[in-house]
């Protein structure tokens, strides 16, 4: 009933983030902490500006 499709999937296109992209990932992953409260099983994602 399913059929595969990766058949034609042979032409496809690397494609490259750019400069702005990276940098905007890379300070953002920076500036995000994960408070682990192991007493209470939670976990809070603060982004520090």
């Amino acid at each position: 009933m399913a059929k595969l499709y990766t058949e034609n999937f042979k032409c496809y296109e690397t494609t490259k983030p750019s400069e702005e992209t990276v940098k905007f990932l890379l300070n953002y992953s920076q500036a995000l902490t994960v408070i682990d409260c192991s007493k209470n099983k939670l976990k809070f994602e603060a982004l520090l500006n």
